[in-house]
């Protein structure tokens, strides 16, 4: 394929350049950053050969075999090295480019990675004749989503075991497709996105409340809940009022450990483990986003048979809503239960939950459609 000649391009306070020898020891410098480090393909440990290799051979050699275009984005004024934009693959007779970036740890926050991101989209559209870009990063870098979505890009779905047996996102930007504008982007800072990702981006949080028989503690499931969900889950009132497996066997609790950990890695919500104040496992409760509403989300929850009538199951759904509302920035938490499941009812109502009504045929169970209690919390409920 016939080289590309490498531009540079300067708007925005930005200048994006090829790669030079000399950026090496800027590039070094970044790429020890643990973040760098766990999303993108960077060796690790990120070492001084790996620096000049990267500026000196593999940057060129992309230009020069068309088959990428990587940019060093650098401070327009001052020239100082600010991250790192460009085609990481280029496929000029299928008209289609992906995109890859990073942004080193003292420019980040100033949306260097969007503006350069917008450069590289015009200059491939423009100038390169591009008829498609691709984003894709890792399930869970809700910084990297986040900056596609302020640049255009459309969200197209999940790549399950793509790279190394991990689920990453796909996204695409197209030449008509309008860019968003200053300030109104989907992800704009403060936006509702931009929080949740904050969220996210980091480790699953532990919630604490004060239940009547004492405290307890809200926290991410691990290895060690498995016989606890197993002895929740084979319980005679679980099997009949929730749709858990009948026989529960083991295995279905890993598949619940790992459906927990994609759904925080997701950003779809969140599952805690429900501990008493001895440690014990109490139960589990789930907070989930609604794919349609990003305002509203549903809880779901079960506590085991030792842990009941202490209170613990009010407690944590108290507080689980509580994070929801503040962190998630949610308007309406709803709650469902079977019409007959009185202790569930009684857990939501002292919650705050007010019981909105009947959903006939609601809910499909064990091969039938029952009716549903279904109920709500909304944020302003906290100040009444």
């Amino acid at each position: 394929m016939a080289p590309v000649e490498p531009p540079t391009i300067t708007e925005a306070g930005l200048t994006l350049r090829p790669w030079r020898p000399d950026d090496a020891d800027a590039v070094l410098r970044a790429c020890q950053d643990p973040a760098i480090g766990r999303w993108t393909t960077v060796p690790s440990p990120y070492l001084p050969e790996h620096a000049v290799g990267f500026v000196a051979e593999r940057a060129p050699a992309g230009w020069a075999a068309g088959t990428g275009a990587p940019f060093a984005v650098c401070d327009a004024a001052t020239g100082e090295l600010l991250g790192s934009c460009g085609l990481v693959s280029l496929d000029r007779a299928a008209g289609q480019g992906e995109i890859g970036y990073w942004t080193a740890p003292r420019a980040r926050g100033r949306g260097v990675a969007v503006r350069a991101t917008r450069m590289v989209a015009r200059w491939a559209f423009e100038s390169v004749g591009l008829r498609r870009l691709v984003w894709r990063a890792e399930v869970g870098n809700h910084a990297s989503r986040l900056v596609a979505l302020r640049a255009g890009f459309t969200m197209e779905g999940i790549l399950r075991r793509e790279h190394g047996g991990t689920d990453s996102w796909i996204g695409s930007l197209l030449p008509d497709d309008p860019t968003p504008a200053p300030g109104r982007e989907p992800a704009r800072p403060g936006s509702v996105e931009a929080r949740r990702a904050a969220v996210f981006t980091g480790d699953q949080p532990t919630l604490t409340a004060e239940a009547p028989a004492g405290p307890i503690r809200l926290r991410r499931p691990g290895p060690a809940d498995v016989d606890g969900a197993v002895a929740t889950c084979r319980d005679e009132a679980a099997i009949r009022w929730t749709s858990v497996p009948d026989p529960y066997h083991r295995r279905d609790a890993e598949h619940f450990l790992g459906q927990a950990e994609q759904q925080w890695l997701r950003g779809t919500g969140a599952t805690f483990a429900i501990v008493g104040p001895a440690g014990m496992f109490a139960g589990s409760i789930a907070l989930r986003l609604s794919a349609a509403d990003p305002a509203i989300a549903d809880v779901g929850f079960l506590i085991t048979p030792a842990a009941r009538n202490r209170g613990y199951a009010s407690a944590a759904l108290a507080a689980v809503c509580a994070w929801g509302f503040d962190r998630l920035v949610l308007h309406r938490i709803e709650w469902r239960a079977h019409v007959g499941n009185t202790a569930s009812r009684r857990v939501a109502e002292k919650a705050g939950f007010t019981v909105e009504g009947v959903a006939r045929g609601g809910l499909a169970h064990r091969g039938a459609r029952v009716d549903v209690w279904v109920g709500a919390l909304l944020v302003d409920d906290r100040s009444t």
